[in-house]
């Protein structure tokens, strides 16, 4: 059984370049074998990811993320059963809001900042499928 997991969290350092490098480098490295597909965007020091593939694996991955340092107020925004994937072709893509043209996030939220905390799940998966209709994701990592 496929599930799609959609979370949110606040990086616990004071945010850099080497720690997302860190966490794509982790996840395009164990997600094949795993088969886990998905998203992260970050911003200042809030992340955004989507897990896909098995109801065992995505629990287990997110569970890691719970207890990994790197993360605090990590978040559930949305969890649900899928017949397919949405992000397939991707090990895990990225993208930086902070290149977002931020009339998109108005789109979807109530200032240009992303702010997953104060938006619901179906907004935060909604501006996730327009980045991908806009090619804004930076990497597939396959």
């Amino acid at each position: 059984m496929l599930v799609r997991l959609l979370y949110a969290s606040r990086a616990t350092a004071s945010f850099s370049t080497a720690i997302v490098d860190s966490i794509l480098e982790q996840s395009r490295k164990n997600n094949p074998s795993q088969g886990i597909t998905g998203i992260l965007c970050f911003s200042d020091d809030l992340f955004i990811q989507v897990l896909e593939g098995g109801r065992d694996e995505v629990c287990e991955l997110y569970n890691k993320i719970v207890r990994d340092d790197r993360h605090c107020d990590v978040r559930i925004l949305t969890y649900e059963e899928i017949s397919e994937r949405r992000f397939g072709g991707w090990s895990m893509g990225q993208v930086n809001i902070a290149k977002i043209n931020p009339s998109l996030l108005l789109k979807y939220s109530e200032k240009a900042v992303l702010n997953p905390f104060t938006c619901s799940g179906l907004a935060s998966m909604a501006l996730l499928d327009e980045l991908i209709a806009t090619a804004s994701v930076v990497s597939r990592g396959c």
